[in-house]
């Protein structure tokens, strides 16, 4: 089926998967919405499950999720989630924004995190334990909201998403939709697609253009949900709903993602099925796993038994992607975000050469040597017919920034040396790949294009400390081969 852009398929939607649209033309005003932006880069935490079976990654900062990325770790699929709070006629929070907030790891070695964001005064807090899906791929925030005496039956919970599917702010159209009696929201770019609801169910949905129609400017308004519009097509928008909170005041919210609208719909409907306390236990026993056995001078030297350096192990983990292995991006995060739009969709979600095989020499480092030996592979099936390296690119080669940083190309060199040395080549030959980099690097060096901070060309300390050391792993590979002359040029 085509994507929903248009909706002239409700019709056909409606009788084959038994989903309603909740309400009948009734479009959001304000089309297409203010200009798109990122979040912020920094962050405080980032969560994914070990398993190559959940392709998803999520961000946090400032007590709220940020971006999420699917299917690949390089593809940005959501702007940010968070909580709105409203009693209707004193005051309007968004979590981000009005509350002060505390972030804790759930385990030690786990990637998954406890928030807490208190009201400052005093009037509520909600502790979020956030994980996704062991095996799939959907995001799961669940909730305990506390309130004062007070203020009970009183406050009322709401749940904002902008979506951003297919590294876009423009462009995506959301519904609010019945699945036999639950109203849960979706939103499609292209081939793109998101679900969320939530295991106590929504209240009152709606969707519409960021600045104009959206939920978050409905009750900034007058601390009142207004409106309840059931599609948003084509442009900057939100979802929103509200949280019909139990009387235990505990539920989970999900959003998952997937490349067809049955598929995210299935995918939530079936986490969601399953308590989450089963979906934790499942989530921290693979990052336990993940980190058994590491025991070396690392560990043993440090004044926390090895906390920190276990923890750094996974972090590195993470950030390889789960399909295409052995491709490591710099970071999950969008530097100065917060001014980018829909021109400039790059960030630190892309491959650099120099962050990969820092990253995959920190790995080696706490004796972990499957990943770096991945990367290298990844390295050579990259590399460019003349022996040199994009300055950057997606996890499938194609390349964003081309600029030329020497010290990009000698550190696939130095990374081969390594794992030669650490005996975990296995059965590959890097010679063929570190040779032609070698050649790069003697036909264009020692002065760079590009220093390692991509701003300065000329002769860089950083650049020529990896250009020579990479020439000198290129020569001892050379003497191995017996090709004396080329090892002593």
């Amino acid at each position: 089926m085509e994507n929903l852009n248009s909706y002239e398929f409700s019709d056909t939607i409606e009788k084959s998967t038994g989903m309603t649209f909740a309400q009948n033309d009734n479009t959001a005003f304000g089309h297409p919405g203010i200009q798109p932006r990122w979040a912020r880069s920094d962050k405080d935490g980032i969560v994914c499950a070990y398993s190559a079976s959940s392709p998803i990654w999520a961000t946090l900062s400032s007590g709220v999720v940020n971006e999420v990325y699917f299917p690949s770790i390089d593809s940005p699929q959501i702007r940010d989630l968070q909580f709105l709070l409203t009693d209707g006629e004193t005051f309007f929070h968004d979590e981000r924004r009005d509350t002060e907030t505390e972030t804790i790891r759930l385990s030690g070695t786990a990637l998954g995190y406890r928030i807490i964001n208190r009201d400052r005064a005093e009037r509520y807090s909600i502790e979020k334990r956030i994980i996704v899906a062991p095996h799939a791929a959907c995001l799961l925030i669940h909730t305990k909201v506390t309130i004062a005496p007070d203020w009970q039956g009183k406050i009322k919970i709401f749940a904002l998403l902008a979506p951003h599917l297919d590294l876009g702010g423009y462009g995506n159209s959301g519904r609010v939709e019945r699945l036999q009696e639950r109203l849960l929201l979706t939103a499609n770019r292209n081939d793109n697609w998101l679900a969320m609801d939530c295991s106590c169910g929504f209240a009152r949905a709606s969707c519409g253009y960021v600045g104009s129609s959206d939920g978050w400017t409905d009750l900034a308004d007058n601390k009142q949900m207004d409106w309840e519009f059931s599609s948003a097509p084509d442009g900057n928008i939100a979802l929103m709903a509200e949280v019909n909170l139990p009387s235990s005041n505990e539920f989970c919210l999900a959003v998952s993602l997937g490349r067809n609208r049955h598929g995210a719909v299935a995918t939530l409907i079936e986490s969601l099925a399953i308590p989450f306390e089963t979906h934790l236990r499942k989530f921290l026993a693979q990052w336990d796993r993940a980190s058994a056995g590491r025991s070396n001078d690392l560990m043993s030297q440090s004044s926390d038994g090895g906390s920190l350096m276990r923890r750094s192990h996974n972090l590195l983990l993470a950030h390889e992607d789960k399909t295409c292995h052995g491709a490591m991006i710099a970071s999950l995060s969008i530097p100065w975000g917060e001014a980018k739009g829909d021109e400039d969709f790059g960030g630190y979600h892309l491959v650099w050469t120099r962050d990969l095989v820092n990253s995959a020499t920190g790995l080696m480092a706490a004796g972990e040597m499957g990943t770096p030996f991945r990367a290298l592979i990844y390295l050579a099936s990259t590399q460019l017919a003349d022996g040199g390296f994009y300055q950057n690119f997606w996890i499938d080669g194609q390349p964003y920034w081309i600029g030329i940083q020497l010290d990009e190309v000698a550190y696939p060199i130095i990374l081969a040396w390594r794992l030669k040395l650490a005996n975990s080549l296995q059965e590959f030959d890097p010679w063929p790949m570190v040779k032609a980099a070698a050649g790069y690097l003697v036909r264009h060096g020692p002065a760079t294009h590009q220093d390692r901070w991509e701003e300065n060309s000329g002769y860089s300390p950083s650049t020529l400390a990896v250009h020579i050391s990479g020439l000198v792993c290129a020569s001892c590979f050379a003497a191995e081969r017996g090709e004396t002359k080329l090892a002593t040029y």
